[in-house]
């Protein structure tokens, strides 16, 4: 009897570092790895060393894996959901963190829905929230930016309407930068928001080197602080 049951798209959150996945993510997460064998990642090589870690025993050649990144053609992402239609579970991982935030997994998802086909969050780490929990500062009223860009005078232009965004509204502002390039992020904050406006900045979140410190520009301005190729989170509340 042909099976009609449709499957479920699994969102599965993986580590923000390189530290032992089950220190950090719930024992779910193992149920869900050892019961699926479709998956969408951002990275083949990465997500079979992550599945490898969760489930050892986990037979590497029974996975069918599809690389959903900047590369991938949007025409084809409908295809990687087809297994759940013919009645298998998929699995979501993204490259550090909770798919389909401040990720390419959010494209399948909103795929998943428009088919009919129930999607599951697991439970698991976002650097995002993370930091917005330890900065001390507004986490019912917030907003992520992504990437600020990266030409001088645009950038310096966005910090300052954040700063302004998040003085009108008591608005907490989320950024985050592409890791080498963080020190110069750093320095250009202290150089653009007034002395009194709060920064926090959280970086290698849940790692053994995690450092979550909120200050003043002021404040900040005196420091000598270290954040090249270091995963960073910054937070402005004016």
């Amino acid at each position: 009897m042909e099976n009609t049951k449709t499957g479920s798209l699994y969102l599965i959150p993986t580590t923000l570092g390189d530290n032992e996945p089950l220190e950090v993510l719930p024992i779910s997460i193992k149920g869900a790895i050892e019961n699926i064998n479709y998956f969408i990642v951002e990275n083949e090589k990465t997500a079979r060393r992550f599945i490898k870690k969760i489930s050892s025993k986990k037979s590497q050649s029974d996975l069918n894996l599809e690389a959903l990144n900047k590369f991938t053609e949007p025409e084809i992402i409908p295809t990687f959901l087809q297994p759940c239609l013919d009645g298998h579970d998929v699995g979501v991982i993204s490259e550090a963190g909770c798919p389909g935030i401040a990720d390419p997994g959010a494209d399948v998802v909103r795929i998943a829905h428009e088919k009919n086909i129930k999607v599951i969050p697991l439970v698991g780490p976002s650097s995002i929230l993370l930091a917005l929990m330890a900065s001390g500062f507004n986490g019912q009223n917030f907003a992520f930016n992504g990437y600020l860009p990266i030409e001088a005078s645009e950038r310096k232009s966005k910090i300052k309407r954040l700063e302004k965004l998040s003085k009108d509204y008591e608005q907490s502002q989320l950024f985050i930068e592409t890791p080498y390039r963080n020190d110069k992020l750093f320095a250009e904050l202290c150089k653009t928001l007034n002395p009194y406006t709060k920064v926090c900045v959280a970086c290698d979140i849940t790692l053994p080197t995690e450092y979550i410190v909120t200050k003043t520009i002021k404040d900040w301005s005196t420091e000598k602080l270290e954040l090249h190729k270091r995963p960073a989170i910054f937070i402005i509340q004016a």
